[in-house]
């Protein structure tokens, strides 16, 4: 028997172990998980409301699953639930099978067959559910059709931003970045940019026509130079850049457009890989967000008095923008993911964190490096226990060796799986290491200072 606040984590698990949509807010506000009761009426038309699962409350979680990832943003108070539930394989698989590619459904099988399952039962809910068909979430999507048109107050209030911006060694990707700025139809903001180069240029900045403030840091430290950035920043609205990147005139505008018409407390922005590439279908529309990036984020400064500064455990590692984010989700606070302000972020080769420390999570800098990188598992054991972060890192790192720009394809999967049975023990021996560095990290405790 399951309890059934905990529906969430063992339906998606298998596919998705870390996910901060499985962890429970601090207070009682539940951000995402709408019930269906709780859906109007035009809501639930875009809800196909599922009554095969062997028990109510599983088709009461598929609608709300399907209210989440089709964008219905709401802030709902949890109902108290203390009913237990039967979760069968045939629940599991159909819900797979409904929502999750080929590969995921093996993959679930697996991994409950090597759970202790009972291997009969399994067969059977595999067999069962053969002829559920698959369905695309993202074909359609709940429409905020006011929000065209819908006329700002706070745009109309004219509030200062506070635009953050590390940089190391990359003044020509900088160069662009500030010239886009230059250009936004939204002018009250400051510009805040912790140069760590070597050779540091003062004189290049004297180019630029906007309010700028320049903080020299010695030390290359990325999230100590974005904590440096909040402590200066004269305004209540923080919107975070990565130096390579390119934005839209719009950018500022729509970042704070959608902050008012959600009255959300975080407005995340989509990134896109390519020049001339679509937004992905999943990150289109407005919805809940489950990730925090500061290539492409507007914050309240309320939210850092709230949550803390980023944890400068990361130093030299990734991971600490989704560490905040986490933090965010559990004080309850609203993060609305915003395809209007979206960014194209170029990737560049040399500066940044590929000059100081780890730019991918589980693609190290060389081989022999740990694997994952200790950030990684550290942030994946402190918020969803060891299991979980042994399940992630056996579905992640045999598909984490094919170069970057094959990172999502078939010959990139194929290539990724055959290196990795090749170099198998010296895989587990690198993941044997950086278990070991995210222990003592864990032990350590997070460096998060105060606002």
């Amino acid at each position: 028997m399951l309890p059934e606040k905990y529906i969430s984590y063992y339906f998606i698990k298998f596919i998705r172990p870390i996910w901060y949509f499985h962890l429970k807010p601090y207070n009682e506000v539940n951000n995402v998980w709408i019930e269906y009761e709780q859906l109007s009426i035009q809501e639930k038309e875009l809800v196909q409301y599922d009554q095969k699962y062997s028990n109510q409350a599983l088709s009461n979680w598929d609608a709300s699953y399907q209210a989440l990832m089709k964008g219905i943003v709401k802030q709902v108070r949890n109902n108290s639930q203390t009913k237990e539930i039967k979760l069968l394989p045939i629940d599991i698989y159909r819900f797979v099978r409904k929502y999750h590619k080929k590969i995921w459904l093996y993959s679930t099988f697996i991994q409950r067959l090597f759970s202790f399952s009972n291997p009969i039962n399994e067969l059977i809910g595999f067999w069962q559910t053969r002829q559920v068909k698959n369905i695309n979430l993202f074909h359609s999507h709940y429409e905020y059709d006011e929000y065209r048109d819908y006329d700002s107050l706070l745009i109309k209030s004219n509030p200062l931003v506070s635009i953050i911006i590390p940089t190391l060694n990359r003044y020509e990707s900088l160069n662009k970045v500030l010239e886009d700025l230059q250009k936004q139809v939204y002018v009250h903001f400051e510009v805040i940019v912790i140069d760590q180069s070597n050779p540091f240029h003062k004189e290049f900045y004297n180019q630029f026509n906007f309010k700028y403030h320049i903080i020299r840091q010695e030390e290359p430290a990325l999230w100590k130079a974005r904590n440096s950035g909040i402590k200066s920043a004269e305004s209540e609205y923080l919107l975070f850049l990565d130096d390579d990147s390119e934005i839209a005139q719009d950018w500022i505008a729509e970042h704070i457009k959608c902050m008012d018409y959600f009255n959300a407390d975080i407005s995340s922005g989509v990134s896109i890989s390519m020049i001339g590439a679509k937004v992905p279908e999943n990150y289109s529309f407005f919805r809940w967000s489950d990730q925090l990036d500061t290539g492409n984020v507007l914050i309240k400064k309320k939210v850092f008095e709230k949550c803390g500064l980023f944890d400068e455990q990361f130093e030299r590692m990734r991971m600490g923008d989704g560490e905040f984010g986490i933090r965010t989700y559990l004080n309850g606070l609203k993060n609305v993911s915003n395809h209007k302000a979206s960014r194209i972020h170029l990737k560049e080769t040399k500066g940044g964190l590929r000059d100081i420390g780890h730019w991918d999570g589980f693609r190290s800098k060389n081989i022999f490096s740990p694997r994952p990188i200790p950030s990684v598992l550290y942030l994946y054991r402190k918020y969803w226990g060891n299991q979980s972060a042994l399940v992630s890192l056996i579905l992640s790192i045999p598909l984490s060796f094919s170069p970057y720009k094959l990172k999502s394809q078939k010959a990139g999967y194929i290539l990724s799986i055959i290196i990795f049975f090749i170099f198998l023990p010296l895989v587990i021996i690198l993941v044997f290491f950086s278990w070991s560095i995210s222990s003592r990290m864990l032990k350590t405790g997070g460096l998060i200072r105060r606002l």
